[in-house]
């Protein structure tokens, strides 16, 4: 593929950009529950415009674009504030929670290197933590402790974490909240776990660190997860979330500069300039900070209240709809506004159920059974939603009663006999398994799966990777994502 001999009028520019939209969802509806958080057409005009505004400037240097500086620090202050950090408490701007996480547990890792000498960090999670963390220690070379949680609440198990600790430990991890159950861990009883042992402690504030404060104000019962509690040293909180701002936009808050030091990355041991960053990017646009300033104090407090009120109230019905829908039932009790949800018989399968919402307008979300979770759906509550609450439901009852009853095909069985032969063939569940990616191409072909085409209808895709061992889901989607991201060759 090479650039046009002759450039491309703008019209026809445009037309084409329109065209690449065809086949992605349309989350303007209020019906996507997942990967979008949208509050209409006025709040996304004045954060584009922000973002044009800014767009060119370069948060390199700050001593040639001071506006990027004073952006900064200002999202900072507002972040500190709202989670109840004091004086001395500092931080910087992302690019999103995956950035947030890996400086903190980047911070953590230094500062043990450089205050206790430690060379082989380890880092303690809960199973429900995000991925994120396993990213983090698979990029900065940590070890990583996977603790259970309770299995009923989905809040990790203390006495496990402190069981965990050793001599190389170096962080802490409680999630506020988690992303797949939506609820607070411990986080008081971790901060005295990493008081009495001396380690720092990251709070995982990125779905839930903007929007609990407010279900608080408005009398839900939210425990104390913030800088406010003893033994918490740093914690993350999207901006990009529920305070709506575009992405990416996520700041990583720690609890002193001295901490903070260990985060940033300086170097002058080359020909070119002195290079020095607060985070994980070098050049990048000052757009989404200036979007970010924009939108906050466009909606401000009293209007993030309101919204907060109708995502409260509108997750309340979802719940109790949930629960009154035989066939169904929570798993956890979301305190926030995602609600993971699942068959409490073998009559529902949750994947057929998928389809089924999706055939009728409504975009959830697939999580597969892991370690005592069952397979599960998992919804967002948005602003956009919360009128269509009734709609929902109605449909959710309707698309209970179609496919209750009903068992995936006998090509799923067939599929997953395949991958089960081949996995005893290796030596069984426990032995290394190498899925390559010819048999994986087989494996589709059968499914009907075509790389890149719609998943429409993805039950059966889902069914296949619930059945298979984590290890391999993990193959089996690495292979994909190779496939999928092929330049045209034309």
């Amino acid at each position: 593929m090479k650039l046009p001999a002759k450039g491309i009028p703008e019209d026809e520019l445009f037309k084409r950009l329109e065209a690449f939209r065809a086949h992605d969802v349309q989350w303007r509806d209020g019906r996507t529950l997942a990967y979008v958080y949208d509050i209409g057409e006025q709040v996304e005009a004045i954060a584009k415009r922000a973002y044009t505004m800014y767009l060119t400037e370069n948060a390199l240097d700050p001593t040639v674009f001071p506006s990027a500086t004073q952006l900064e620090n200002q999202l900072v202050a507002l972040a500190v504030s709202h989670l109840r950090g004091g004086p001395e408490v500092v931080g910087n701007f992302t690019s999103g929670g995956t950035e947030s996480i890996m400086l903190a547990v980047k911070t953590a890792r230094d500062y043990a290197r450089a205050t206790r000498g430690i060379t082989a960090p380890e880092l303690i999670v809960p199973v429900t933590a995000h991925a994120a963390f396993h990213k983090a220690a698979h990029y900065l070379g940590i070890k990583i402790v996977v603790t259970p949680v309770d299995t009923t609440t989905y809040k990790a198990d203390v006495a496990a974490m402190r069981a965990a600790v050793t001599d190389n430990t170096i962080l802490l991890v409680g999630s506020a909240v988690s992303y797949p159950q939506c609820v607070v861990d411990p986080i008081a009883e971790i901060g005295q776990l990493a008081l009495e042992r001396g380690l720092l402690f990251h709070v995982d504030g990125c779905m839930g660190g903007f929007l609990l404060p407010y279900f608080r104000r408005l009398g839900a019962d939210i425990p104390d997860f913030d800088l406010s509690v003893p033994g918490v040293t740093s914690i993350s909180m999207d901006y990009h979330k529920y305070g709506f701002t575009p992405k990416g936009a996520s700041i990583v808050l720690h609890r002193d500069a001295a901490l903070r030091k260990h985060q940033i990355f300086a170097f002058a041991r080359w020909y070119g300039y002195p290079i020095v960053n607060t985070a994980v990017q070098s050049a990048k646009s000052v757009g989404p900070m200036a979007a970010a300033w924009a939108v906050l104090h466009h909606i401000g407090d009293d209007g993030y209240l309101e919204i907060a009120r109708t995502l409260l109230d509108a997750t309340r019905r979802v719940k109790a709809g949930i629960t009154a829908t035989e066939g169904l039932a929570l798993v956890g009790d979301s305190e926030m506004n995602l609600i993971a949800f699942t068959a409490d018989s073998d009559d529902v399968d949750p994947f057929l159920l998928i389809d089924e919402l999706r055939a009728r307008g409504w975009c959830t979300h697939p999580q597969l059974r892991f370690e005592g979770a069952p397979a599960n759906i998992h919804l967002a509550v948005n602003p956009k939603f919360t009128s269509q609450v009734d709609a929902f439901l109605k449909d959710l009852g309707e698309a209970t009663e179609a496919v209750r009853g009903r068992k995936p095909g006998e090509l799923v069985s067939q599929l997953i006999g395949m991958v089960s032969g081949m996995i005893e063939g290796a030596g069984g569940a426990g032995a290394s398994f190498e899925l390559d990616a010819d048999t994986f191409g087989q494996l589709l072909a059968m499914a009907g799966v075509e790389v890149g085409g719609s998943l429409e209808e993805s039950s059966t895709i889902n069914a296949i990777l619930d059945a298979l061992p984590p290890g391999l889901r993990e193959q089996a989607l690495t292979l994909y994502f190779n496939a999928l991201f092929v330049p045209p060759r034309d």
